[in-house]
């Protein structure tokens, strides 16, 4: 088996995120990455991984370029480099108006601008450990570190789902972050990268593709697909942006029933608006065999490195998540 990676996003603790990741780096696993938005700081979780592990990658999916300043999001990719030896990955990504704005109370404008801006503003601080900076989105008059970093420079990959932006990772990133991907997503992704890594002179084969993939276990495939259901009824229902996904993934009718459950509050009927086929087209999910399965599936199509992300909630969130990472195991 390839590259795997696995993600964390909610559901669990910091300390048992630590623990899932030894697990993790003790079964072969490529990466380790940890998202944020109400999971608890990502920066200091992947920090007390770092602390835990030896080999294994840590990243961040992603890290929002509206919720942190542009010289915080440095200095804290900086400091888990260092800490974890020059395993680091920064993944930047500009998050959703419907979440930035009321939940923040930050602006959300020029997303894609300010993804790029953000990422330069990074890579001058690292290189010259002091930056000023006059953008479009991001304005710095002078910032300066007060230590050395580990590394002058170190990879960044921008979350990207839509054309323009993924042109922009052909453009300048050394890896794209999808999500909900379909089998037939990495073949039309790698068009609009190469496009954007023509225009910038750079081979397109250098970029990293990768991708989040919800993942349940169990041997019963139905329990597995209805443990995704919720996952994927909240990003439809919620976020215009995945709403479109759908919508070009051929669920278009299954989009728009989602959404008008979610804007009534019936979440229930948001999720038994999810169809089987959705499910099984975007996730991993049944039996061990048939999740390495599914994963060999989409190293085929051009993913470069799945990441699964383990569906945990409950009491028992720890040993759900423990169960996807055993069964999806590249070792």
């Amino acid at each position: 088996m390839g590259r795997v990676g696995v993600s964390f996003s909610a559901g669990l603790n910091a300390s048992e995120i630590v623990e899932c990741a030894q697990l993790a780096e003790s079964l072969g696993y490529d990466s380790v990455w940890v998202a944020e938005g109400h999971g608890g700081d990502q920066f200091a979780i992947l920090g007390a991984v770092a602390a835990q592990t030896e080999r294994v990658k840590l990243g961040t999916c992603i890290s929002s370029v509206f919720v942190r300043t542009a010289p915080t999001i440095a200095m804290s990719a900086a400091v888990v480099d260092q800490l974890s030896g020059g395993r680091f990955i920064l993944g930047l990504g500009s998050s959703h108006k419907v979440q930035v704005e009321p939940e923040h109370g930050v602006a959300y404008a020029k997303p894609v601008t300010r993804v790029r801006e953000t990422a330069e503003v990074v890579r001058r601080l690292l290189r010259d450990g002091r930056v000023s900076f006059q953008g479009e989105t991001v304005t710095i008059e002078n910032y300066e570190l007060w230590f050395q970093p580990l590394r002058p420079s170190l990879p960044i990959y921008f979350s990207a789902v839509r054309p323009k932006l993924l042109g922009v990772c052909g453009e300048e990133a050394d890896g794209v972050i999808l999500v909900f991907t379909t089998l037939d997503t990495a073949a039309e992704a790698r068009k609009h990268i190469a496009a954007g890594a023509g225009r910038a002179g750079r081979d397109p084969g250098a970029v990293d593709v990768t991708s989040l993939i919800p993942t349940a276990v169990a041997d019963d495939p139905a329990v597995a697909f209805d443990a995704l259901r919720p996952g994927i009824a909240m990003y439809t229902g919620f976020f215009p942006r995945y709403n479109r996904v759908a919508v070009d993934q051929g669920f278009g009718d299954e989009a728009s029933a989602i959404a008008e459950a979610w804007a009534r509050g019936d979440q229930e009927a948001a999720n038994r608006a999810v169809s089987d086929a959705h499910v099984e087209s975007v996730c991993i999910a049944g039996a061990p065999e048939q999740c390495r399965e599914r994963i060999a599936a989409y190293h085929a199509s051009g993913i470069d490195l799945p990441m699964i992300a383990p569906m945990a909630t409950g009491p028992n969130a720890k040993e759900m998540a423990q169960a996807s990472i055993r069964a999806c195991a590249p070792r």
